[in-house]
């Protein structure tokens, strides 16, 4: 842009045209020009900056060696060789000793690694997660059932002491097969609520062990959830606790129900239940095994049911039984159980699973 003036300017209405026109000077302050004379001087007039500044060098120090020691070795020879987008991170070389130690692990750590139960690895493996009990647990079964159908023939209360045995070892082998040992306080209230169940029976008499049976089971459902809320537990392991020691009592209970069926009901289905086990338990295929424990029931409620009056109809009372005691059989070899539960649940859940079809199947036919 131009400095001229434009046309028609007059310069006498213009009261800065005069310092336009004489050349621009720095106004100095007092002593401006003696500053320039005396370097010291001219430090009185320099504005001085007194604050914190930052250093602008890095200190570079070595770092010591307890400072490397949280450091594992690296491999610098790639960086060196230059950076390759494409190449992998080398991985660590494990020794051949631990690497020999145990196929199918990872290094350890010192976290540890979350434990996962025998059935899961079975599972991860392909196999089946079931054990059966094998043929010293069916031997007891068998005797267990054995004495059940003779004292059935002599009287309620001699039925009560093999019964009594029964109930004990369902309560302690329910608990055990869930994993949770020790459990006085489970086991105890459970045993508790057989015992009330057979002291009820003997009052008030066949004809009234449903009422007898269901009554106990109610009551000790609400003392199960009674204990569990005075727990002191976190609440994932009182809902397991609560859940164990229903069913717990809920088995051993059930188990009455011989007391409270027919004599002759409690002789045939308590023979069937020992001949389906021992047969169940030889070393045959699932299937067939399951086959020739049904009919060997069958034919064993035959031969009972001829000696105590019920004849034929002694194969169907031996069958439903025998159902019901392979079921259990089968409860008790879930998920790797160990020895102790062959001879706990593995002995008692045939016959306590059986009570309800001996019970039933014993007023309808005889």
């Amino acid at each position: 842009m131009s400095n001229q003036p434009y046309e028609g300017y007059d310069e006498s209405y213009d009261p800065y045209a005069q310092q336009r026109q004489q050349p621009q000077q720095a106004q100095a302050w007092p002593g401006h020009q003696q500053a320039y004379d005396d370097p010291q001087a001219a430090q009185q007039y320099t504005q001085q900056w007194h604050g914190q500044t930052w250093d602008t060098q890095v200190q570079r120090t070595r770092p010591s060696a307890s400072d490397l020691a949280y450091f594992p070795p690296q491999n610098y020879q790639a960086a060196q060789q230059g950076h390759d987008p494409s190449a992998q991170p080398p991985r660590p070389e494990v020794p051949e000793a631990q690497a020999s130690a145990g196929e199918g692990y990872g290094p350890p750590s010192l976290a540890g690694n979350a434990r996962i139960t025998d059935a899961q690895r079975a599972r991860l493996e392909g196999r089946s997660p079931i054990i059966e009990p094998g043929m010293q647990p069916a031997g007891l079964t068998a005797v267990l059932a054995l004495l059940l159908s003779v004292t059935a023939q002599v009287g309620s209360y001699a039925l009560v002491v093999p019964l009594v045995v029964l109930q004990a070892v369902t309560a302690a082998g329910w608990f055990r097969l869930n994993g949770m040992w020790p459990a006085r306080q489970g086991i105890a209230l459970a045993f508790a609520g057989a015992l009330v169940a057979d002291v009820a029976l003997l009052a008030a008499g066949r004809e009234n062990g449903p009422a007898a049976i269901l009554g106990t089971l109610g009551v000790w459902v609400l003392l199960s959830l009674v204990m569990q809320l005075r727990s002191h537990a976190d609440p994932d392991t009182r809902i397991t606790s609560l859940m164990a020691t229903v069913a717990s009592a809920a088995l051993a209970i059930v188990a009455a129900g011989h007391l409270a069926a027919d004599p002759d009901a409690v002789t045939v289905g308590a023979a069937a239940v020992a001949v389906a086990i021992l047969a169940r338990a030889l070393p045959l295929p699932t299937v067939a095994s399951v086959v020739v424990s049904l009919l060997a029931a069958a034919g064993a409620g035959i031969a009972v049911g001829g000696m105590t009056g019920m004849g034929a109809k002694g194969a169907l009372l031996g069958a439903g039984a025998a159902v019901c005691a392979l079921i259990g059989h089968r409860v008790a070899s879930y998920d790797y159980p160990s020895r102790f539960v062959h001879f706990t649940a593995g002995v008692a859940l045939p016959l306590a699973a059986a009570a309800p079809a001996v019970y039933l199947l014993g007023r309808a036919l005889v």
